[in-house]
């Protein structure tokens, strides 16, 4: 059984930094795209960053290129999202996901498993 547990999150100040890991188990998703997601109360679930499992390219939402960062560590089958220079415009229940193929599309329809997620909470 496919599982992706997260971990990080929390609370920081405006202007700060967290780093969210996603951890897989039940397969190894080396090949496989992976991406981060983010729901903000009353709102969709809105793409934030994705990366492809080959040749590691990245894809990211424009309201956070250039602050965040997706990564991955395909020996510990884990993703990262280092998030830096938070405001409180990213405060919202942060979701990792994975495909079972190569991509990394912006659809949410497009991943297969789902993090339980993790709240991010920026106080100004």
């Amino acid at each position: 059984q496919v599982q992706l547990v997260q971990s990080g999150g929390g609370l920081v100040q405006a202007g700060g930094s967290l780093r969210l890991s996603c951890a897989a188990s039940g397969r190894t998703f080396s090949r496989n795209g992976m991406g981060w997601f983010r729901q903000a109360p009353g709102q969709e679930r809105d793409f934030v960053a994705a990366i492809d499992g080959p040749g590691g390219l990245t894809l990211y939402a424009d309201s956070v290129k250039g602050r965040f960062t997706i990564s991955r560590d395909n020996a510990k089958n884990t993703v990262y999202l280092q998030m830096n220079n938070l405001n409180s415009e990213d405060t919202a229940l942060y979701y990792c996901a994975a495909r079972e193929s190569v991509g990394l599309p912006r659809a949410r329809y497009q991943y297969d498993y789902w993090g339980q997620g993790t709240q991010v909470t920026v106080s100004s």
